[in-house]
């Protein structure tokens, strides 16, 4: 002990660790750096693909109002072009069979469908007369599905004589070719009577309808049969809008007669090989026309429905004549302007 009493000085107290720290919080650490680094990379990618698509996405369709172009680049709506599928593409008709009413218009559908590079809609679509305001996409919707080459087609024989269908056709496309079939307009106006007679047969006689004034033999052209019949009146709105070369005239007599010879012009008209001949006809004598030998898709014979080839009423022949008279001064200046005499007088 030390001398006085004093004590001996305490030790220093030990020194703090300062050692690396324990292996399992460093490991900790790096493992929340990797993580948080590779978050941080794959968002950025994330951002910068979005970034892409934005740039180069297609732009929505923008509507494009009937008969107008729209500016180049500008998309168009979504039927248009036509979407390619595995059965072809519905596509807005090439061709239009655009009268006349009682004409022998489905005749010829029905012979130009054996063609293997024609389609039609089946039903008379009448877009261009009464279902103009539901739009090119609609009136395309009710089109078959055709292939590269094949032609689409409809017929709605009403168009003839509606004045506003040529206008409302060549702003769908004014390189629509045109068909119309004619028929001796008083043989016409006496189907197109016995067509009406057959679902009301209580309308007046045909002789009545003809008249204003039988007293005075002046014609009543506001009757339909008989104002369908002025086709120079007709063509002359067509004209406006199309030139002749671009509309063929189809002889509903000669359709009858010689339905090889009038089908080798249509098909020549719509640039198709000329695969329906004689050989695709024969003459029904108790229908009193043309049928098919084979029809479209079938192995049998197939003629036009009962609604066809009517028997007509017996008219007065003076009620006849004096049509004819009425029709020779229209007839003869359709001649002139087809350039085709059919041969009616």
């Amino acid at each position: 002990m030390a001398r006085g009493g004093a004590s001996p000085e305490s030790p220093p107290p030990p020194p703090p660790l300062s050692g690396p720290e324990p292996l399992p919080r460093r490991a900790l650490r790096k493992l929340l750096l990797v993580l948080g680094s590779l978050l941080m990379s794959l968002y950025a990618s994330y951002c910068l693909a979005g970034a892409a698509h934005v740039l180069t996405r297609e732009p929505a369709p923008i509507p494009v109002a009937q008969g107008e172009e729209a500016a180049p680049g500008t998309p168009r709506d979504p039927f248009w072009p036509p979407q390619p599928g595995g059965e072809g593409s519905k596509r807005l008709p090439q061709a239009v069979i655009i009268g006349v009413k009682k004409g022998g218009t489905r005749a010829l559908l029905e012979f130009l469908r054996v063609h293997p590079d024609v389609l039609a809609a089946g039903a008379e679509p009448h877009f261009f007369d009464r279902n103009y305001g539901r739009g090119l996409a609609w009136y395309r919707e009710l089109m078959p599905r055709t292939l590269d080459g094949q032609i689409t087609m409809e017929k709605t024989p009403s168009y003839f004589v509606t004045k506003e269908a040529p206008a409302r056709i060549s702003a769908m496309s004014k390189d629509t070719k045109l068909i119309v079939v004619v028929r001796d307009p008083v043989t016409r106006a006496i189907s197109d009577y016995t067509q009406t007679l057959s679902k009301k047969p209580d309308i007046p006689t045909f002789e009545s309808l003809t008249f204003k004034n039988r007293t005075t033999g002046l014609i009543d052209t506001s009757w339909s049969a008989i104002q369908i019949g002025i086709y120079a009146k007709h063509l002359e709105n067509w004209l406006l809008y199309f030139p002749i070369g671009q509309i063929l005239f189809v002889s509903g007599e000669r359709l009858i007669s010689d339905p090889a010879g009038e089908l080798g012009r249509v098909q020549d008209f719509l640039g198709l090989k000329r695969i329906i001949t004689d050989k695709h006809f024969y003459f029904n004598k108790t229908k009193g026309f043309p049928c098919l030998k084979k029809a479209e898709g079938s192995s049998k014979p197939h003629c036009l429905g009962k609604t066809k080839g009517r028997t007509h009423p017996s008219i007065d022949q003076r009620v006849v004549q004096r049509l004819r008279e009425f029709y020779r001064p229209f007839n003869m200046k359709f001649y002139q302007m087809t350039g085709h005499d059919f041969g009616w007088d």
